[in-house]
């Protein structure tokens, strides 16, 4: 089982990010990455596909955002060589980008219909291949420097020859945010699950009926890491389910797929070790960044401004008081 492609949903409009992604296309957002380059986040969540042993990347989008996507990062060579003229730094990164952009495809998604019908535009992209899939909003940090988030699920997906979920522990209050999954830890394999059940956004109370996973610590649940190596299977499944009509308020979500998927061949949840970050939650801007410059070169920088922001304000709130 070779995984070569790599699909990124980035149609989504950017809502949570208002009024910011109404002038700046959601996806061409900087960040400063863990080598310390400035990089659009589509970017850096490109890089941790092919980082990992892959090759070609679908991003599904919105009309219109293949040319911006295009010219963003043809601009941005264009500036990098005549800004930082000799720079072996702006040489290696406009190397990166020319890699980039010569592995890139689109697939357009003409109007919002959920999570699963941005996944099933990339059908023809992907053809009868298993793929990774990856969320267009998401950043993804390794605990480990063996493998990258991807590459660790991979590994586990060609090893087993089958579709694997990432997954992370997730404190029972928050599943409601979540996709979440139940079933059994398989014997000797550490964070490795056979998947039963899958929940998408389940409340607390059905968590508890129909999601506990045995040997999780108490009051944890499995829940979606926003990364996928699925078979190709799933687009007959979300086919399936466009011609029977079961969109609901004109969504079509992946959960119930990959409910199925579930049911109809060997599916596996891995316990990923890193973490994931949201750009499009409350202050998840601040918290993505700061999460890639701790764990990368500007970590002891990082640090100082941060200690030096606190004891700032903690010195003028003393003097507000005594005054």
């Amino acid at each position: 089982m070779q995984i070569r492609k790599a699909v990124i949903t980035a149609a989504g409009r950017g809502v949570r990010l208002y009024p910011a992604s109404d002038s700046v296309q959601k996806g061409m957002f900087p960040f400063i990455d863990r080598d310390g380059i400035n990089k659009p986040v589509i970017q850096i969540i490109a890089e941790e596909a092919l980082e990992s042993g892959i090759e070609e990347i679908c991003v599904v989008c919105v009309p219109g955002d293949e040319e911006r996507y295009r010219d963003g990062f043809q601009l941005l060579r264009e500036n990098l060589l005549t800004a930082y003229r000799g720079a072996d730094w702006a040489r290696e990164q406009d190397d990166r980008l020319s890699n980039l952009m010569r592995r890139l495809h689109f697939a357009v998604q003409q109007e919002a219909g959920g999570y699963g019908d941005a996944v099933y535009r990339a059908r023809e992209f992907i053809g009868n291949e298993p793929f990774l899939l990856l969320l267009g909003d998401h950043l993804y940090i390794s605990h480990t420097k063996d493998a990258r988030c991807a590459q660790q699920l991979i590994g586990l997906a060609q090893q087993e020859k089958c579709p694997v979920s990432a997954v992370h522990a997730t404190r029972e209050h928050l599943v409601t945010h979540y996709g979440t999954v139940g079933g059994k830890r398989l014997p000797d394999r550490a964070g490795v699950y056979q998947i039963e059940r899958i929940l998408e956004k389940p409340s607390i109370s059905q968590a508890e009926l129909e999601l506990q996973v045995p040997g999780l610590r108490a009051g944890h649940y499995l829940c979606f890491f926003g990364m996928h190596v699925l078979s190709p299977a799933v687009f007959f499944i979300l086919e399936s389910q466009i011609n029977a009509g079961l969109r609901q308020q004109g969504q079509l979500q992946l959960t119930p797929a990959l409910e199925q998927l579930a049911r109809a061949e060997k599916y596996l949840a891995l316990e990923v070790t890193g973490t994931r970050y949201d750009i499009g939650r409350r202050f998840g801007l601040l918290q993505s960044q700061l999460a890639l410059a701790l764990n990368g070169c500007d970590r002891d920088e990082v640090l100082t401004l941060v200690i030096n922001l606190l004891a700032e304000t903690g010195r003028r709130e003393n003097r507000d008081t005594e005054d």
